[in-house]
């Protein structure tokens, strides 16, 4: 699927994508723009896996952003972004995995979360 340029226009709610888990595997990927979950680290041509299970959400700039947003309509625009999905665990390549731009600390994006708050 793609996330196109869209109109995010619900009141009283958390608008990015929540901490969740899925049976399915997901790999997204940025064609161009901003995603609208990660402030950082999320560059066009970029991808991110999250196989089935694997806990994961917004980054703690996005979270604290989101949080204290007035939420009055807002269109994400000149962005685009895709995700497969798939019942099928995803196995990287050993290329992949030793790619000189592999984002090896990716999950400190999760690092100024407190417990209380996940």
């Amino acid at each position: 699927m793609i996330f196109p340029p869209r109109w995010l226009v619900a009141e009283d709610t958390f608008r990015p994508p929540w901490f969740h888990r899925n049976v399915m595997s997901e790999l997204m990927g940025l064609v161009y723009g901003v995603y609208d979950a990660k402030a950082e680290g999320f560059v066009p041509g970029g991808v991110s896996l999250h196989n089935c299970m694997m806990p994961h959400g917004p980054d703690a700039a996005t979270f604290d952003k989101a949080s204290s947003a007035e939420l009055k309509p807002h269109k994400v625009d000149n962005t685009l972004t895709f995700m497969f999905e798939s019942c099928h665990v995803f196995k990287l390549t050993r290329r992949s995995l030793e790619a000189v731009n592999r984002q090896p600390d990716y999950d400190t994006v999760w690092d100024g979360f407190t417990a209380a708050t996940l």
